[in-house]
């Protein structure tokens, strides 16, 4: 593990977070209430204060492609992401800012969504969010055959492709704060 902070000085916070191969560049960004996003849903509109936003370009895999719209995997993680940060945030009357977080995966190979996790904790404090507790996410394999079963932990992009399941938990000393889990075994 390497983590670092206020790595980028004109941002409000910032976070360098490296976990193996894996590696989320996160800034944090603070705004006024007229900054908070309008969302309108079907029975009127709100707004959000909080807003996480996760890029995986393809460089970050080694690929070339075009980058433009967010895919499903971005919007699919940048909420998982989201998530497991949204029970540390402070409330409107702690804190009246409206909090905009952007995880740069530069590198991937294990749980990107769960560095974005570690990576916005870290960058929050450096901003000075008083969030209630500090958050880690980690990404957590099974490999089975017949009777026999394997747990791994930190699982790297091939492990999650070989295994039968993908189970990434988040949380703080407080308890969980958010929790996917993909299966691919029958029953």
């Amino acid at each position: 593990l390497d983590m670092r902070t206020s790595i980028l000085p004109r941002t409000h916070g910032s976070a360098l977070f490296v976990r193996g191969e894996t590696q989320a560049l996160v800034t944090v960004t603070l705004g006024t209430e007229r900054n908070a996003q309008n969302i309108d849903e079907l029975i009127g509109e709100r707004t959000d204060r909080f807003l996480l936003h996760y890029n995986f370009p393809p460089y970050c895999v080694g690929e070339i492609g075009l980058v433009g719209s967010p895919k499903r995997r971005e919007i699919g993680h940048g909420r998982l992401a989201k998530r497991g940060i949204l029970a540390v945030m402070p409330t409107a009357n702690e804190f009246p800012y409206t909090v905009r977080v952007v995880s740069e995966i530069t590198e991937s190979n294990g749980s990107s969504s769960m560095a974005s996790v570690c990576g916005t904790s870290l960058a929050l404090m450096d901003a000075g969010v008083p969030i209630k507790a500090a958050v880690a996410g980690v990404a957590m394999g099974l490999i089975k055959e017949d009777n026999n079963f394997v747990i791994l932990s930190d699982i790297l992009s091939n492990e999650d492709y070989i295994g039968d399941m993908d189970f990434k938990v988040a949380g703080s000393k407080n308890g969980i704060t958010a929790l996917q889990m993909d299966i691919k075994t029958k029953g």
